[in-house]
């Protein structure tokens, strides 16, 4: 009887050895000569694009590996998401999410077939961004001041484009409109592209956009920044005052991007792609880069992210019942 319990026992150790063997060696080569799929959950040329396509560029060109960007857009950034969501746990399927898709909209689109909170492995913060509002430069409001004030008095003829439903750019617009007691018609995009050229044409008044969608246009003197959403100015328009500063005290808006990959990714996957990309982060050049687009490089390890992304997650059902933002 004791021979067959030792026996048991030295089978017992000799899996478990050979699973921890398997789970250290999971991300020993990884990701080896395969291509990384980078989901882009929006089209090319907003913010969450120009941030993944400099993440992905610097990852193949620092570490000799092969990461492509992946534009998948569509029903606020949730299609992408759910692409990565139902894919295989390789590590060669991550996406670059942000505030909109992974954390609000699992509260205003019906019927998702995942949950962020079970369903995505966070892997890498990138960074974050205030809210910016802007308009034309054609336009004749010169301040945000001179937006509200033809807002109350004609109430509803002011347009605002912004990404699409549900996102934090679009709750930003409604808890703007709720704070400043105005009401404005909000016109969704698929995309902060699309929204940027319909403002620089004239077809929609006010521009709702992350920095970094923007901040192009701005530098060219084409759009007229009015104000940021955050607590304090954007670093990389430290002339342009927040809401706040403007009369609507407490006012606090912002969003933020980072990588996530399917439920249960390897740990030891997770820790690489997580040790790289924040060694690009601690890099000047890619700071550089992305304070060049308006968001601000922010690293965090793994643990530190996934209880910042939970943490919002759970806060987040309260934000969308008090803007009262629902998908169209």
């Amino acid at each position: 009887m004791m021979k067959q319990i030792l026996q048991c026992a030295a089978v017992a150790l000799t899996v478990g050895a050979a699973s921890g063997a398997m789970a250290q060696g999971a991300g020993a080569d990884y990701p080896g000569s395969k291509p990384v799929r980078m989901v882009v959950p929006f089209p090319p040329g907003g913010g969450t694009d120009i941030l993944a396509r400099i993440i992905a560029q610097k990852l193949s060109e620092q570490n000799h590996w092969t990461v492509v960007a992946d534009n998948r857009a569509g029903a606020g950034g949730t299609i992408g998401i759910s692409e990565v969501a139902k894919a295989q746990p390789t590590g060669y399927d991550i996406v670059m999410g942000q505030k909109d898709n992974v954390v609000l909209g699992y509260y205003l689109y019906k019927g998702l077939p995942w949950n962020p909170a079970k369903d995505l492995t966070p892997i890498a913060h990138v960074a974050y961004s205030p809210v910016i509002i802007a308009t034309s430069e054609n336009s004749k409001f010169k301040t945000l001041n001179d937006v509200i004030a033809a807002a109350k008095a004609d109430p509803g003829k002011i347009t605002y484009g912004s990404p699409g439903n549900g996102t934090s750019i679009h709750i930003a617009g409604v808890l703007f409109e709720k704070a400043a007691g105005v009401k404005l018609t909000h016109v969704p995009y698929k995309g902060s592209n699309p929204a940027l050229l319909d403002t620089l044409s004239g077809n929609v008044d006010l521009l709702v956009s992350s920095v970094p969608s923007a901040i192009g246009q701005i530098k060219a003197g084409k759009l007229r920044p009015l104000a940021v959403t955050s607590a304090k100015r954007s670093s990389s328009l430290p002339d342009v005052p927040t809401v706040a500063e403007l009369g609507m005290k407490g006012f606090d808006v912002s969003t933020w991007y980072g990588l996530f990959g399917p439920k249960n990714l390897p740990a030891p996957i997770v820790s690489k792609l997580n040790t790289e990309v924040n060694k690009l982060l601690a890099q000047k050049e890619i700071q550089d880069s992305i304070l060049a687009q308006g968001a601000e490089p922010q690293a965090m390890s793994v643990s530190d992210f996934d209880k910042f992304f939970h943490k919002d997650f759970q806060d987040a059902k309260a934000i969308v019942e008090a803007s009262g933002a629902t998908i169209q």
